[in-house]
């Protein structure tokens, strides 16, 4: 396990990639003094900070504004890089929706109807929610459809998938057993099972973003607290789950640090760059 790095000796880590919701966030959505600091410690000291979230960027730039984040952020679950200071898509991989149409058809025949909604492409994308799909409590912003047809619309990032009875573990093994060769299946947050691209992971987004930087994974340091980072955790050099980690990312991440709300973050950045 690292330790603190000697004054003068190379960075542990030139690249520190943190989730946002259940990590780098609290429940309230803000960043913590603390956190907040030992990132600009360890940004001063040479390394580099990437946001890698599931949220698309509609739901993740007024998060970014508050932090003046102006680097690179890798959001829609891998499918988008986003450079924040200029505001623009630097990358952005689509939903075949004929494929995920295909694989909707299959998962409700093995488990019954199911509640959708869906992120479409671009800075502006709305989240389109359909019938029944229970929407978080938040500022997050949706648009409720009545007809589930205009959810195929448009070009889309991802569609979300709930189910009446069954949990999100069992609602994405039952997805991936019959419909995990057309796409992607991965466990968001609670009640977020989400369809994606296949192959698409927040790594495939992480690995683009530190490219551009200069960064190879030997050289990267990640946050998380959900199954859709263990991608980025078999990435990146060095896996951090928070107290609060799904099960699945604690079994094979490094170390398990405080939860979000007790700043597991800032706890192992400030052993590492102090």
């Amino acid at each position: 396990m690292s330790t603190s790095a000697p004054a003068g000796s190379p960075l542990p880590y030139k690249l520190i990639a943190t989730d946002l919701d259940g990590t780098l966030l609290r429940h309230d959505e803000s960043v913590s003094a603390r956190t907040r600091q030992a990132l600009a410690a360890a940004t001063a000291a040479g390394a580099a900070h990437i946001v890698v979230t599931g949220r698309a960027v509609p739901w993740t730039r007024h998060i970014l504004d508050a932090l003046d984040y102006q680097g690179l952020a890798v959001c829609g679950q891998g499918a988008q890089v986003y450079h924040a200071g200029e505001r623009r898509l630097l990358t952005s991989v689509t939903l075949d929706r004929q494929l995920a149409g295909l694989a909707l058809s299959k998962i409700e025949a093995e488990v019954g109807p199911l509640h959708l909604a869906a992120s479409r492409d671009g800075l502006a994308g709305e989240v389109l929610v359909g019938p029944g799909y229970q929407v978080q409590e938040g500022p997050l912003p949706n648009v409720l459809i009545d007809d589930p047809g205009e959810l195929w619309a448009a070009p889309l990032n991802k569609v979300y998938l709930q189910h009446p009875t069954l949990d999100d573990d069992a609602l994405a093994r039952a997805a991936r057993q019959v419909a995990g060769d057309l796409v992607g299946v991965m466990v968001a947050g609670p009640r977020v099972v989400e369809l994606l691209p296949l192959g698409l992971t927040k790594a495939t987004g992480l690995s683009l973003a530190a490219r551009r930087l200069g960064i190879t994974a030997k050289e990267t340091l990640a946050f998380g607290d959900m199954p859709n980072d263990i991608p980025m955790f078999a990435w990146s050099a060095h896996g951090v789950a928070m107290a609060g980690a799904h099960d699945e990312l604690k079994a094979v991440a490094d170390e398990i640090t405080a939860s979000n709300e007790d700043d597991g973050v800032a706890l192992v950045l400030e052993r590492l760059y102090s």
